[in-house]
């Protein structure tokens, strides 16, 4: 199993910014999807970001124009740069890594970080 770990999370100012870091123990270059998702208790998981290793993006409307996602493959990490956070932003954040569809559906994978807390007062 890949264990993911985040780190970079904190209580903050609404206006304020901070750097998400997820750091994986192996190379992470092959992996198709490099994401960044949330969630507050009681509510579904949300997708955040991400950040294909062919360089697609992806944000989630409400973190347009605010959320940078980048990922390092020479360091087996990914990133989420956060700024003008506010409080509707207060939540356990979660690396992820995903294969994406592959043609043999043994060869896929998803692997999860422990989340990292982000909580933003006003």
């Amino acid at each position: 199993q890949v264990h993911l770990v985040e780190s970079g999370g904190g209580l903050v100012q609404s206006g304020a910014s901070l750097k998400l870091s997820c750091v994986a123990p192996v190379s992470i270059a092959s992996i198709k999807f490099m994401a960044w998702y949330r969630q507050v208790p009681g509510k579904e998981r949300e997708l955040v970001a991400y950040f294909s290793n062919v360089g697609a993006t992806y944000y989630a409307e409400f973190v347009k124009n605010r959320f940078t996602i980048w990922r390092d493959d020479n360091k087996n990490a990914v990133y989420l740069t956060m700024r003008n956070l506010a409080p509707e932003d207060t939540a356990t954040y979660y690396c992820n890594a995903d294969s994406g569809p592959r043609d043999r559906p043994e060869d896929e994978y998803e692997y999860w970080g422990q989340g990292t807390q982000v909580s933003v007062s006003s």
